[in-house]
């Protein structure tokens, strides 16, 4: 299982950990300090201290919201079934971990429900902020939070990962097609394509207009997009891996073997070779358990007038008991159970029906997996 977010459980709910990390006060912070300046020119009579812990609700009603918007993808993912580890409030903001068998709809659904919160609440302080004097602290901080949350609702939506709507998009066309990698290579493609659009737009837009951008545009448009960018170019690797993954079978990572029985002799071998066109040759136990393979090298060396003589076990390596694996298996299954063998031994043989097929590697499907 993966590590747990490093942070503060400040509370669970439905069992799962809320974790608060260092870095989402940090942000908190930030955001006082941003709009302490608006808060001021409302109220300027408030003091300093007064200003600045107005500023700060602004800030907390934020985080809150991002929480809000995490619950509200973790209580969905739990009703369809998965599991969801916990709920951490970041310095991106936040995430949630969930495993379990997942679906196109599942996954679209789940997505979708965070910025559709964040926008509940945006009307929902709209609302309230209606009602309240206009002239007064109470409406500034929530027609803040409100702006705030529509903007993190309307944001989330673009289709184009690592945000939510990119989420959306892969499991669309993962629907449509029956591929989740395409239907991730599509999103991070339209994410990356965003995140440059998002930053030329901010910086662009003030010189359209006879302007310039402000240095704090500039960096807040550079941070925002080398995010999305960063997210985006993680999808389309992860998904690029993915198909590595999915593409591995034993035919294309392991040596064709061919088992022969421990008993037998370095000629005995080669015919057995020649006749199905093996490359690698197995000893079998007497109980037909793979007990060894030849080495290549150790069984070249012998010349060919001794070769009826040798045994194979004065060439052999031998196998560790265990070291066997599914030749039917293929993509996750087949690198999990090859991984699984390579604790104890670099070479597992392969099996299909009872008899030796081909001979696994770990290190030849490590190097099928390289990019």
């Amino acid at each position: 299982m993966a590590e747990r977010t490093r942070g503060w459980v400040v509370g669970r709910v439905a069992g799962t950990p809320v974790v608060l990390s260092p870095s989402s006060l940090l942000v908190v912070a930030v955001i006082a300090l941003v709009f302490a300046p608006s808060v001021r020119y409302r109220a300027p009579g408030l003091g300093t201290g007064s200003t600045y812990v107005v500023a700060l609700v602004v800030g907390l009603l934020l985080l809150l919201s991002v929480l809000v918007h995490e619950l509200a993808h973790g209580l969905t993912a739990r009703a369809r079934g998965l599991q969801v580890r916990e709920y951490a409030l970041t310095l991106i903001g936040g995430h949630t971990a969930f495993h379990g068998r997942i679906t196109p709809f599942t996954e679209g659904l789940v997505a979708v429900v965070g910025p559709i919160a964040n926008l509940v609440l945006a009307g929902v302080f709209w609302l309230v902020a209606g009602v309240a004097d206009p002239f007064g602290l109470a409406a500034l901080v929530l027609y803040a939070a409100a702006y705030s949350n529509a903007f993190v609702g309307l944001f989330n939506l673009v289709p184009g990962l690592p945000l939510d709507g990119g989420m959306v998009l892969e499991s669309i066309v993962w629907g449509a097609t029956g591929d989740r990698r395409r239907g991730a290579l599509v999103a991070g493609w339209v994410g990356r394509v965003f995140a440059v659009g998002f930053a030329a737009w901010v910086i662009l837009l003030p010189m359209v207009r006879g302007g310039s951008p402000d240095l704090w545009a500039v960096a807040w448009a550079a941070l925002v997009g080398a995010f999305l960018w960063s997210g985006a170019s993680a999808a389309i690797q992860g998904a690029r891996a993915g198909r590595a993954v999915d593409a591995v079978h034993v035919g294309s990572v392991g040596t064709r073997a061919v088992g022969v029985p421990a008993t037998a002799v370095l000629a005995q071998a080669d015919a057995a070779r020649g006749q199905t066109g093996a490359d690698a040759v197995v000893l079998l136990a007497p109980d037909g358990r793979p007990a060894a393979y030849v080495d290549p090298q150790a069984a070249n060396a012998v010349p060919a007038a001794d070769r009826a003589h040798v045994p194979l076990t004065a060439v052999a390596v031998t196998l560790p008991a265990g070291a066997v694996v599914d030749a039917a298996l293929r993509g996750p299954e087949l690198v999990q159970a090859v991984a699984a063998v390579s604790r104890f031994s670099p070479v597992a043989a392969a099996v299909r029906d009872g008899q030796v097929v081909a001979l696994v590697r770990s290190a030849d499907v490590a190097a099928a997996l390289r990019p």
